[in-house]
């Protein structure tokens, strides 16, 4: 299934088998097999109560004769203990352990003659209990009431060392929130009692409210105050130093007033019936370590053909309200909608009708979150019972006590990012693979495969761009939570096609108001996320344009010769050497690869890599402020360098699937099919490349040309010469000149390519072919230079004839001016480097290619 639960704790198998040995034990061998049966008569009672932050996980059952027994699993040495016993028939509502399991604070009603559990009836009371476990002494009782409590411990630091006060918050029913100071003091050694039991100060926390949430790992608490139409949420952050403070207010355009009292994440003793839960709003707050605010509410059902959701993005400042259509033939709706907090997607499911992954680092477009509907054989498998999302990961399945870790599963994303046919699916299921998986080199060689495999299968977006983008921006992510601002997560940038089953609204909202002026940790990234939403417009995404501008410059200046400083151009390639060390060491790692790329210098693509590397960090240093420059440079080299490992890995991929050998590198052999097939994902790869202006490997483009050469008819290769999909290169022109004969087909093709080489490279290659073309196209580019400043003097011509070896006067007068010429101090300097080219070797081969079109 798409969600992948991890046992992390299970009563049946975590439990029980120690409570049966201790009743064993207590039970005497007299009686053989008593206490299982015993304990199989009172299994339905034993179930969890509370997780505390620590991870231990307190759970309570009843004995034989009606006891509440409450008992403590430590997560760290996976051993059970025993907390204390009350000798009374009672139903537990709430119950917390302090760090240090000193202190033990419950919340129990009166039970009911039909022994019903969780309902309170009228006249029932409800004790709060503070009691002394280290060892069992004392039992205060906090409160005696006729509505319920809710107790939790506070743990201002994860680890459980002994503190000399603990805090206690108190949850009433009757809409308040206390916080009570305990102090402990040691008698006799290890006898821990409380100090002055009598007067225990208190404080109001919170009042006049209708919901409220604990999120155990960070602490807080969060509320709603109702007021009329709307509801205001509210944050209380517990601070390690014993204070609190409200950090936040925000407006939900949404009324609970009407809804009743209910509570999230407070334990689990006390808990509404499950067929009830479609008639309730369900409300939970999702938060992670980026700073992203996630409001998640789904209304009362009033339709069995519909169902409604809202998630409220207060890092992005909008909300979104998806309606799933809901299939008239399947049963009712008998459960209520689940949230999971799966760290950068929130999952939202519905037993039997749909499963919900929505994207909350990047919401922003549809087709960037994944929805399985209940045509999907993958919402059968899901579980049934109801699921509580907890801090981080953990989620806990009340039903059953176990406790989960939850992970999307990488094998089930795989198989349906082969198998499904929609765009929006694929899209969507590579963006979780590559955000939520556990292992990235794995997930990169898997979605490359299936690249390779369905390079065309994609209508509405590049799989290779949407892979090369999403992949490096995840690839340094981690090192800052603001990389979602600056750098591009996806090459699809609008979405207008629509999702069968979904329709979604989207509404700007009011941003939360921060109650503190100085800010830490999580709450740093959140109003760092805020301000964002407030004043950055237009997005500060870095975009290739100045590097398009520069590098079109460059190139421009090389053709005319007039390049600017070499400091500058020096240090631009400086920065492609530092990107192509860092893959290389990389590369090291990894092992040798087949694909021969990297073998040239290709100065072209360094120097587009250099400038890419230049701007980008510019564009980092410009907005990420507090982040060393080292970081950012490092962050710079390793973004670089994983966009350059990525196409090689997809052309390695290729390269190795179609078993290629270097032999393919030469001219003087037959194309083959697996040729072929690597010719057309390099021109996949080229296409994707090059409208997103990003480098590519040097040697890239020399390969590709060789395989070009081998793969397509003559008229072919010249319109993909012509528009720019092949280009030439020095190393790959200069292998054709010397790997191919003269035969009148290898002519026309050297010719062919010869007159389309930029001036610079066609003087260097003719040189190397040894043709009377060859000498013709030398001979041009020669006169053109030695008369393009040449001005005509007047003088007497004294032709002397018997030095030429044909008497034309045309040609003799042509090549007694380039002698004058070529003899002048003028042009002495300016030709430098032009060996055995003179007006000597210009008459030869003007006279060959007259003979040849005369043909002679």
């Amino acid at each position: 299934m798409a969600l992948s639960l991890v046992a992390d704790f299970d009563l049946q198998k975590d439990v029980l088998p120690w409570l049966r040995a201790q009743q064993a034990a207590s039970a005497g061998a007299a009686v053989p097999g008593g206490g299982a049966d015993v304990l199989e008569n009172n299994y339905e009672s034993l179930h969890v109560l509370n997780v505390e932050r620590n991870g231990n996980i307190i759970y309570t059952y009843k004995d034989n004769k009606g006891n509440v027994i409450f008992g403590l699993y430590d997560c760290q040495t996976k051993q059970n203990e025993h907390l204390y016993t009350f000798e009374k028939d009672l139903q537990v509502v709430s119950c917390s352990v302090n760090s240090g399991r000193t202190l033990l604070a419950a919340s129990l009603v009166q039970s009911t003659k039909e022994g019903r559990k969780n309902e309170l009836q009228p006249g029932s009371k409800c004790l709060t209990l503070l009691v002394e476990i280290h060892p069992v002494n004392n039992v205060k009782v906090l409160k005696a009431v006729d509505s319920c409590v809710w107790v939790q411990f506070l743990y201002p630091h994860v680890d459980s060392r002994p503190l000399a006060e603990s805090h206690l918050l108190l949850i009433s029913e009757e809409k308040y929130i206390e916080r009570f100071h305990i102090q402990v003091i040691q008698e006799d050694e290890n006898r821990v009692v409380i100090k002055n039991s009598d007067h225990l100060p208190r404080e109001r926390v919170a009042e006049d409210f209708v919901w409220a949430q604990w999120d155990v790992s960070e602490q807080r608490l969060y509320y709603i105050d109702p007021k009329k139409s709307r509801s205001i949420l509210k944050c209380i952050q517990f601070c390690a130093d014993e204070n609190f403070n409200l950090m936040f207010e925000a407006l939900l355009d949404i009324s609970l007033s009407d809804s009743g009292f209910k509570l999230v994440n407070f334990g689990c003793g006390y808990l509404q019936d499950q067929e009830k839960l479609p008639k309730y709003p369900t409300l939970c707050v999702f938060t992670n370590r980026t700073g992203s605010l996630c409001v998640c509410y789904s209304p009362k059902f009033d339709s069995w053909e519909q169902v409604t959701y809202s998630v409220f993005y207060f890092h992005k400042g909008y909300s979104k309200t998806f309606t799933a259509a809901l299939e008239s033939a399947r049963s009712h709706v008998t459960k209520g909608i689940t949230f999971l907090n799966l760290d950068y997607y929130v999952a939202v499911y519905l037993p039997g009708h749909f499963f919900h992954l929505l994207n909350i680092q990047h919401p922003d477009l549809i087709c960037h979150s994944l929805f399985l509907t209940e045509n999907s054989a993958v919402i059968d498998m899901l579980p049934q019972s109801p699921l509580q999302s907890l801090s981080g990961s953990l989620v806990l399945e009340w039903c059953s006590g176990k406790l989960y870790r939850a992970f999307l599963n990488q094998s089930y994303l795989l198989e349906c990012l082969w198998d499904t046919r929609l765009d929006w699916e694929k899209l969507a299921v590579l963006h979780c693979m590559l955000a939520c998986g556990r292992d990235p080199e794995f997930l990169e060689a898997k979605i490359i495969q299936w690249i390779s495999e369905n390079i065309s299968a994609c209508c509405l977006f590049d799989p290779i761009q949407e892979f090369i983008i999403a992949s490096s921006y995840w690839s340094i992510y981690p090192e800052t939570s603001n990389m979602d601002k600056l750098l591009p997560y996806s090459s699809v940038l609008t979405w207008n096609t629509e999702i069968p089953g979904i329709t979604l609204v989207t509404e700007e909202i009011t941003l939360p108001v921060m109650k503190v002026h100085s800010f830490k940790n999580y709450w740093e990234k959140l109003n760092a996320n805020l301000e964002y939403v407030k004043y950055s417009k237009p997005r500060l995404y870095y975009k290739n344009s100045v590097v398009r501008r520069e590098w079109h410059s460059l190139i421009s200046e090389e053709k005319t010769g007039k390049r600017r400083s070499k400091v500058y151009v020096r240090n631009i390639l400086d920065n492609a050497v530092k990107v192509i060390s860092n893959l290389e060491a990389k590369t090291l790692v990894s092992g040798p690869r087949l694909a021969p790329l990297f073998q040239e210098e290709d100065n072209h693509q360094r120097l587009l890599v250099g400038l890419m590397v230049s701007e980008l960090k510019d564009h980092l240093l410009r907005h990420l402020q507090g982040v060393e420059k080292k970081k950012i440079e490092q962050m710079v080299l390793d973004y670089s360098s994983k966009l350059l490992d990525l196409i090689c890995q997809i052309l390695e991929t290729s390269w190795r699937k179609h078993n290629l050998h270097p032999w393919v590198l030469h001219f003087n052999r037959p194309a083959s099919a697996a040729e072929f097939a690597v010719f057309h994902i390099m021109t996949r790869i080229l296409e994707a490349i090059s409208s997103l202006f990003l480098p590519l490997p040097p040697g890239f483009h020399t390969l590709h040309t060789i395989l070009g050469v081998h793969c397509l008819p003559l008229h072919n290769l010249l319109r993909y010469i012509d528009n720019g999909v092949l280009l030439l290169t020095e190393t790959a022109v200069t292998r054709l000149m010397e790997d191919l004969d003269d035969t009148e087909k290898n002519e026309k093709l050297k010719f062919s390519i010869v007159v389309r080489l930029p001036p610079l490279i066609g003087q260097k290659i003719c040189r190397l072919w040894d043709h009377p073309m060859s000498s013709n196209i030398i001979s041009r580019n020669h006169v053109k230079q030695l008369l393009q400043n040449y001005k005509k003097q007047p003088r007497i011509s004294m032709i002397d004839t018997s030095t030429f070896s044909v008497e034309f006067l045309p040609l003799n007068y042509f090549i007694e001016t380039l002698t004058d010429i070529e003899s002048s101090n003028q042009a002495l300097h300016a030709f430098i480097g032009h060996d055995n080219v003179d007006a000597k070797f210009v008459e030869e081969a003007a006279l060959k290619h007259t003979t040849m079109l005369l043909g002679l």
